[in-house]
């Protein structure tokens, strides 16, 4: 496994549609587990693929429970309910600000071993499904952002 360079704002591959995976080969599956190393190396909640320079559809996503959540080719098919709080990205460093997602969303999405499943989730785990998928499409958080928040506000909140 490897730490993957984590690709940041500015860079033009962040902007980009990511291509479907149309098979799952052994560097697809590869890409995933580095991306996973990747991931806990950096403390975040999530990671798309565009994140570390391939404009691929792959996302992970940690479950809030230490679990990995590997998503191929994902998409919400359901969302529900308001929430607006406080969101960051590993590709947008030091940056903070208060986004409107949905609470509650339902992904279907294809596994590492080919199998198609759903998974659904509340709050920040919703909250992460939208940020991973929106990377996918070339959208950054603080597109969907409400307001980006000074430095002092972020100490405030997250104190």
């Amino acid at each position: 496994m490897a730490i993957l360079n984590i690709v940041k704002e500015g860079d033009p591959v962040l902007r980009k549609e990511c291509r479907p995976v149309d098979r799952i080969t052994p560097r697809v599956k590869r890409l995933l587990d580095d991306m996973r190393d990747t991931l806990v190396e950096a403390n975040g909640a999530g990671l798309a693929a565009p994140q570390v320079g391939v404009l691929r559809r792959i996302a992970i996503v940690e479950n809030g429970e230490g679990e990995f959540i590997e998503l191929i080719n994902p998409e919400i098919i359901a969302a529900e309910g308001k929430q607006e709080e406080l969101e960051g990205c590993l590709s947008v460093p030091g940056i903070w600000g208060i986004t409107d997602r949905p609470m509650k969303v339902t992904v279907r999405a294809t596994g590492r071993d080919g199998e198609e499943f759903t998974v659904s989730g509340e709050g920040l785990l919703a909250r992460a499904f939208c940020h991973e998928i929106d990377h996918l499409s070339g959208k950054l958080f603080t597109d969907n952002a409400v307001r980006i928040l000074s430095p002092e506000e972020v100490k405030e909140l997250t104190e």
